[in-house]
């Protein structure tokens, strides 16, 4: 049964306030806040603009993502009476005791938020998120809104370099929440990789919270707990149109003969404990038959004995789904994994899949959640307008200096076709 939207909506909000609440920010922001609050400033109308300024990964672009993680903190914007206490405890002793009575009445209902879509593609140097409300609200929300969007834009860029390569036909599976910087980072990569054009997670978590479709097999552990055949309960399994339950390690143990004759390989190389797991994992999961087959070696023994129990698969009508390769040369083996195919399908029925059925999967992990290459994409936070006026920083460094202003953004195509985008500042409208 599906899960109704507004229990799933209300599933999401709970799992952010959990993860970023108000204290999720750096402390001198509430010092900042204390100051203008102090001046009588905290409620002059300001403006910031969120912004990267570089292309990542040395590429031409960015997507856009983290908006509707920012949009629910805003919604759910608000100290609690233990967050105050603790602020009161952290702060100077001299901070004058009525700003935390100011903390504990605020929320976010007089800032506005203008931004390009989720999943938008963007460049450096254009505002992402415009921001604009009190002056002492919207300073305490830049720590938390750059948290939100820094890391979701950066993998959600990277996956879609992943499904550029990959082309449109390969399903791709996000498999990195064993490598990924803590849980959270795990769940965010989980989500925004697949904005950023991923078909699947192995991430439950993240299919329980966001209905990502969640896929898996079987991990190196399963396959060297077996260490022989007498392993292996049940022995039976009935063909999938019904029928009484056949002794499936006999007629497993028949096509392996026949596999080994085939390919020209030798049966002593085969592991029988990894005969064992591939035959119990299919006794458990008939229809979903997948195992990873470079546990020990790929092409004497993790090959013939998938072969040969998907073999015996066909016969009792099943359709085993492939096989997952871990380590070494992919590229060879796959290569030789897809040949084993073809010559069983030629001479030992139908394990070859036609191309219409055929399921071409690619999973990655560390070097799509770490974002190997590059792991923070710079986005900032910067003031550019308080009570109408412009505001400008100068640095140093010119790259650190920032346009004044509100401004508005536009997307043109060239001659060719290919987006531009044009900044002016709203006065100029």
């Amino acid at each position: 049964m599906a899960t109704p939207l507004n229990e799933t909506c209300a599933t999401l909000e709970r799992s952010l306030r959990e993860r970023v609440p108000p204290l999720l920010t750096d402390l001198y922001q509430f010092t900042m806040a204390y100051a203008y609050w102090r001046a009588g400033r905290h409620n002059e109308p300001a403006v910031f603009e969120l912004f990267f300024r570089d292309n990542p990964f040395g590429g031409g672009f960015s997507l856009f993502a983290g908006l509707s993680d920012c949009l629910l903190f805003l919604l759910n914007f608000r100290f609690t009476s233990e967050d105050v206490e603790y602020l009161r405890s952290v702060l100077p002793v001299d901070t004058d005791p009525d700003f935390f009575t100011y903390l504990k009445g605020l929320d976010c209902s007089a800032v506005s938020i203008s931004a390009v879509a989720e999943g938008t593609v963007v460049f450096a140097r254009v505002p992402l998120m415009e921001v604009s409300g009190p002056l002492a609200v919207v300073q305490l929300l830049e720590t938390s809104l750059l948290c939100l969007v820094n890391y979701s834009s950066l993998v959600c860029t990277n996956a879609a370099r992943f499904r550029l390569a990959a082309g449109p036909e390969r399903r791709l599976l996000e498999m990195g929440l064993r490598r990924a910087q803590g849980p959270d980072g795990g769940l965010t990569a989980s989500r925004y990789t697949h904005i950023g054009g991923f078909d699947l997670t192995s991430n439950a978590l993240a299919g329980h919270l966001f209905g990502i479709p969640v896929a898996g097999t079987m991990a190196h552990s399963y396959v060297t707990s077996f260490s022989s055949l007498e392993e292996v309960w049940p022995q039976i399994l009935a063909p999938c149109g019904g029928g009484d339950p056949i002794d499936f390690m006999c007629l497993v143990k028949g096509w392996l003969g026949h596999v080994c004759q085939l390919l020209g390989a030798k049966p002593q190389g085969v592991r029988e404990g990894e005969l064992a797991a591939f035959l119990s994992y299919a006794i458990a999961y008939p229809r979903n038959f997948l195992p990873v087959i470079d546990s020990y070696s790929v092409g004497c023994s993790g090959l013939l004995c998938f072969c040969a129990v998907a073999l015996a698969l066909c016969e009792l009508k099943y359709q085993p789904l492939g096989v997952r390769l871990d380590s070494g040369d992919l590229c060879r083996q796959s290569v030789e994994v897809r040949h084993a195919f073809r010559e069983c399908s030629k001479r030992c029925r139908s394990l070859y899949l036609c191309q219409d059925n055929e399921i071409d999967v690619v999973g990655v992990g560390t070097h799509l959640v770490t974002c190997t290459s590059q792991p923070s994409l710079g986005c900032v936070y910067k003031l550019v307008e308080v009570c109408g006026r412009p505001r400008m920083k100068l640095s140093e460094d010119p790259e650190k200096s920032t346009l004044p202003g509100r401004k508005a953004i536009y997307r043109l195509l060239d001659t060719e076709g290919q987006a531009l985008f044009l900044i002016l500042p709203t006065a100029a409208l």
